[in-house]
């Protein structure tokens, strides 16, 4: 007699290969749900990537949320099979000690309400030298030897990326065209490779950061749970594509309306690290970060080598840069003796905070 019906995020690792075998001794029956097999990968870019890249989403500074973004779209899917086939449980491999455990199960909770949960003892066992995640976004690398943060990484870690001195002493010059936040076109100066298509555009673009060593990062975050980790990352494309956001960004988007843009990206990075993508917080920050990108568009050319990405120009038929007006050889429509009146305004709380202060030294002597 059955116990009823588990769908098993599946990654062919260790600890996912114990827990089927141990659910189906326990006498459920199991649905593989094989992420390699199933292509999400074009949704992945477009319900996922394509919104954090409009946030310039970025964790605790350095940290491009590769493995955050994908967590959500794995277990959409999953979810939508366990609905299909009526399943009772959904089942995962995430560390007790890690914040993917949080990410699946936030989100299965919130799209499959009714799912049930079942702690399931899985023995501890020594592990390979690191254990790696890897998606189409980006790869990670954590634990054994690496859990010394005072230890290099070694040589042979890195999959996705050259390191940048054995990198080609040429560069690569892109063009990357924007409309509303996200990137439409990618095309290559020097051999005419284009791609329009966003699983086009974002695989390409890892082709050519990781050929150059750009992405790699090793740092210390903070999890979750509570607890730092030592994480090592490679996300070629994403870097690029920051780089390239950022600059049209700023080029495109009203100075006060890119601050307040600028808190929430930070707000929407939080949530996503800590698996809220489907809560109603984050689908605010979400719809915020879009109504902000109406008018990002424009092309933004830059050069990649050796592990860098260089800005070497923009243009957008709705920039905010006015040549006439910032030029220092044309006066155009500014009157250079408003600036005199804006800095008395200015300096006025400053004059009274520093009058304050000297009030306060003489009272103290």
């Amino acid at each position: 007699m059955s116990k009823g019906t588990v769908v098993l995020a599946y990654s062919g690792g260790l600890d996912t290969s114990c827990i089927l075998v141990w659910l189906k001794e326990q006498g459920y029956d199991v649905i593989a749900f094989l992420v390699f097999i199933e292509d999400l990968r074009a949704e992945f870019v477009a319900d996922f990537i394509w919104p954090a890249v409009q946030a310039n989403a970025i964790y605790e500074d350095r940290y491009l949320l590769g493995t955050s973004v994908a967590r959500p779209c794995i277990a959409r899917r999953q979810v939508e099979i366990a609905r299909k086939e009526g399943a009772n449980f959904v089942s995962h491999g995430a560390t007790g000690k890690g914040n993917d455990q949080i990410r699946f199960e936030l989100t299965c909770y919130a799209l499959y309400p009714e799912v049930k949960k079942h702690g399931i003892p899985v023995p501890v066992t020594p592990r390979a030298p690191w254990s790696m995640d890897a998606n189409l976004m980006h790869i990670s690398y954590e634990s054994g030897i690496l859990e010394n943060p005072k230890s290099h990484a070694p040589a042979d870690l890195y999959l996705m990326t050259k390191n940048p001195e054995d990198s080609p002493n040429a560069p690569d010059v892109l063009e990357i065209e924007f409309r509303n936040g996200v990137p439409i076109r990618v095309s290559n100066e020097k051999d005419g490779t284009s791609e329009e298509s966003p699983l086009g555009i974002f695989s390409y673009l890892n082709t050519v950061g990781g050929k150059h060593g750009v992405g790699r990062i090793d740092i210390v975050e903070n999890r979750f749970i509570g607890m730092k980790s030592r994480g090592i990352y490679e996300t070629p494309g994403g870097t690029i594509l920051l780089q390239a956001h950022l600059d049209i960004e700023t080029f495109t988007m009203d100075k006060e309306v890119r601050r307040i843009k600028q808190g929430l990206g930070i707000k929407f990075s939080e949530l996503v690290y800590n698996g809220f993508w489907y809560s109603p917080e984050c689908d605010f920050v979400r719809h915020c970060i879009s109504k902000s990108q109406e008018n990002v568009e424009g092309k933004v050319m830059l050069s990649v080598f050796k592990g860098q990405v260089y800005i070497l120009g923009r243009e957008s038929p709705k920039s905010l840069y006015n040549e006439e007006l910032v030029s220092m050889d044309v006066q155009g429509d500014y009157d250079p003796c408003d600036a005199s009146g804006f800095i008395r305004i200015n300096a006025v709380r400053l004059r009274e905070h520093h009058r304050l202060q000297g009030l306060a030294s003489t009272t103290k002597k």
